[in-house]
């Protein structure tokens, strides 16, 4: 059982992390910070959330090039998408980021949150931060 105290962070990390994960994998995750591992997953939960919320908006990392970190990673089939910088505004809307869609010629573009989380991409929750060039390296 949670603290009120963590009660509290645990709620507004699901909040945030509503904002980036499609309605299965949020439910999904949920129901795990519930059960028999909950402290972990809801260690895992309000670290991530942490994470988004203090990552750089649009336009942040412009100069940075390959320097530039990726904080949060999707995936999807054959598809990656690797987000560097996010809106401030919520519900989030865009994002910048490396996306590869297993077609031979990744890129660095906006891509749409909203989008992953309708075609049903998965956000990454064991990804680790790192910088662009070592994600380009595979």
């Amino acid at each position: 059982m949670r603290s009120i105290a963590r009660e509290a962070d645990f709620i507004h990390a699901m909040n945030v992390l509503r904002q980036f994960m499609n309605l299965d994998q949020w439910r999904f995750f949920a129901d795990l910070c519930n059960g028999p591992e909950g402290t972990h997953y809801t260690d895992k939960a309000i670290a991530y959330a942490n994470r988004i919320t203090t990552m750089p908006a649009t336009y942040d990392t412009d100069g940075q090039g390959e320097d530039a970190i990726v904080n949060l990673h999707y995936f999807r089939g054959g598809c990656d998408w690797y987000i560097i910088e996010k809106d401030v505004e919520m519900p989030q809307h865009q994002a910048f980021g490396w996306c590869d869609l297993g077609m031979g010629c990744p890129e660095l573009g906006y891509v749409s949150i909203e989008e992953l989380k309708e075609v049903g991409a998965e956000l990454d929750l064991y990804w680790e931060p790192k910088a662009l060039r070592e994600v380009k390296r595979g």
